[in-house]
């Protein structure tokens, strides 16, 4: 069975970090509960199973809103080559992991496909990321397309976070990072 895909949107960014540490960075919980939300938010659950056909399982809420609901999130690993992709299944989640629409936008792709690529690159790691509309309907392709500025704005941020958390776990460690 063929899979229709969107037309991609696409990030890249380069850290200044080893390749092995920004893979770990996107694959353990004790990375991802650090930098994997938009700034404002704050995870409240992280569950990571990083193997193909596991998953990693989250929930966030926003940082001045403690007692605001929770948005559940969840990838399925399906394709881990360490330290240079990663292949997940995205989709919006409830507590227990079921599928569920966007919570604020219901015309969403159910699932979106994401594959992020690092290159060893002098001084650190180049990520490219491209991420696509799995096998959405009309409506749910168009809303994704041109969402494509917001997502860029939202990765953005995620990738700020990620940037100044490899810095300070990098700055934390007096050995060389090891996978």
């Amino acid at each position: 069975m063929t899979e229709r895909l969107s037309t991609p949107f696409v990030i890249e960014q380069f850290f200044k970090a080893p390749r092995e540490l920004v893979y770990a960075a996107f694959t353990q919980g004790e990375h991802l509960s650090h930098w994997m939300r938009p700034p404002g938010m704050v995870m409240t659950q992280c569950e990571v199973d990083a193997r193909e056909g596991g998953s990693f399982h989250y929930g966030m809420r926003a940082e001045a809103m403690p007692q605001a609901p929770a948005m559940w999130g969840k990838w399925s690993f399906r394709e881990l080559k360490a330290p240079e992709r990663i292949v997940v299944v995205v989709q919006f989640s409830d507590a227990a992991g079921g599928v569920t629409r966007h919570p604020m936008a219901p015309q969403w792709p159910l699932y979106t496909l994401s594959t992020t690529t690092l290159s060893e690159e002098a001084g650190g790691t180049r990520l490219h990321l491209e991420w696509h509309a799995l096998d959405a309907s009309p409506v749910e392709e168009a809303l994704f397309d041109s969402s494509h500025a917001s997502m860029k704005m939202g990765w953005s941020g995620s990738m700020q976070l990620l940037a100044g958390y490899l810095a300070k776990v990098q700055a934390a460690s007096s050995q060389p990072f090891s996978a």
